[in-house]
């Protein structure tokens, strides 16, 4: 493969991908008409220099720009709200979403509840909900990504937890999509190590995900397995030098992949993650990297087929589902990534709760098996265990 940095691509939106594209921020908001943006990042970011250089380089082009960085690591419907009055207060025209995935989510949906008059829970991703809402009433978004996990740079939606529920909903609406990404590498260059290896490992998730999910999508099965070839090669070498330029461009690269997979479904990891994080406020990315293995154990007999053409793609010595799983293991280890929900803080009081959530989750439809929630209960114990052979 080519070791070119830069690019610029319309899949499924604009992307400016390469060193040093930050600079463009200012370009690429008035390209879509934003003259004074609400700078959404989260508490951690917001001091950063990347984020800090960021806002200077739009004062210094004549952008009015005022940052909103209220936003938990999951975040909540009341983090929305507080960001939307924000946007109404400051007369805002639009949304820069900077960061990772709490912050890019959050980012999207202040954007289109700006201009919406029912309640955010009223656009939830069930049937034709999204088509409840005025789209002249959605702000144009400009995406910076600063971690290579969720994709939801190039994503038609935001995770948002409900408090009351406590559930995850997804919030889903064409428009969300941003017009304009710029995929800079650089600004993912201070990513702790941990951090990368899990944001990595959800865009695997995803990648993974999606190529298992039944139903006829070669496009997405295409785009699945190279975002999963470029992870492999990449990002253990992003990992072990934070500072390797062509790692981090190929993450932020896999992980956009892995959001554009998914159109195709998700499954049964997303459909347990989801409230995990919402129970126990759990990193998303790191759930679904500890789930992962129990998942594919259990789906063996739906996903074993597919498992020759993925090894064959990462170059695996032997062929087959035990190669796979096998190299899935050996990775996460590889880069820190525990081998238990325990480790993590998880334990089994909740388990059928967890269970019924992961039953009524969108994500559990597009799995391979059909999963109830006694069996996504028996998943879930499993991860928390560390016993494989229980999930199958």
């Amino acid at each position: 493969m080519s070791d070119t940095l830069t690019g610029n691509w319309n899949y499924p939106t604009r992307v400016l991908h390469g060193p040093g594209r930050i600079g463009e921020l200012a370009q690429a908001c008035r390209s879509l008409g934003i003259t004074r943006p609400l700078f959404v990042t989260d508490k951690g970011l917001l001091p950063s220099p990347i984020a800090q250089a960021a806002l200077e380089g739009l004062r210094r082009e004549g952008l009015e720009s005022a940052a909103f960085a209220d936003i938990k690591p999951n975040p909540v419907g009341a983090n929305i709200d507080d960001g939307v009055s924000v946007y109404k207060q400051g007369g805002h025209d639009g949304v820069i979403a900077f960061g990772g995935g709490s912050a890019l989510d959050a980012g999207k949906a202040i954007a289109f509840m700006s201009g919406q008059t029912r309640p955010i829970w009223d656009f939830e991703d069930v049937g034709d909900w999204w088509t409840r809402a005025d789209p002249n009433g959605i702000a144009p978004i400009v995406a910076v990504p600063t971690t290579a996990g969720t994709g939801s740079e190039v994503g038609r939606a935001a995770v948002v937890l409900n408090e009351d529920a406590h559930e995850k909903k997804i919030i889903f609406h064409p428009k969300m999509l941003p017009g304009i990404v710029i995929s800079d590498p650089e600004l993912t260059v201070k990513l702790p190590p941990h951090i990368t290896a899990a944001t990595g490992m959800d865009a695997f998730t995803h990648c993974f995900e999606a190529f298992c999910a039944p139903g006829f999508h070669p496009m997405a099965d295409g785009i699945a397995l190279e975002g999963m070839r470029l992870i492999v090669e990449h990002l253990p070498r992003a990992v072990q030098d934070g500072t390797n330029i062509l790692a981090r461009s190929r993450m932020l690269t896999a992980a956009s992949m892995g959001a554009a997979a998914f159109q195709k479904g998700l499954g049964a990891v997303h459909a347990i993650s989801h409230p995990v994080g919402a129970l126990y406020d759990t990193h998303h990315g790191l759930t679904n990297a500890v789930v992962l293995p129990y998942v594919m154990m259990h789906n063996r007999r739906a996903i074993e087929g597919k498992m020759g053409h993925l090894a064959a793609v990462l170059a695996l010595s032997h062929p087959g589902f035990d190669a796979v799983l096998a190299h899935v293991l050996y990775l996460r280890e590889h880069i820190g990534i525990p081998h238990t929900l325990a480790e993590i803080g998880v334990d089994a009081a909740r388990a059928a709760e967890i269970g019924r959530f992961a039953e009524a989750d969108p994500s559990a439809g597009g799995n391979p098996i059909e999963v109830k929630a006694p069996v996504l209960e028996r998943i879930f114990r499993a991860a928390v265990s560390g016993r494989i052979e229980d999930a199958a």
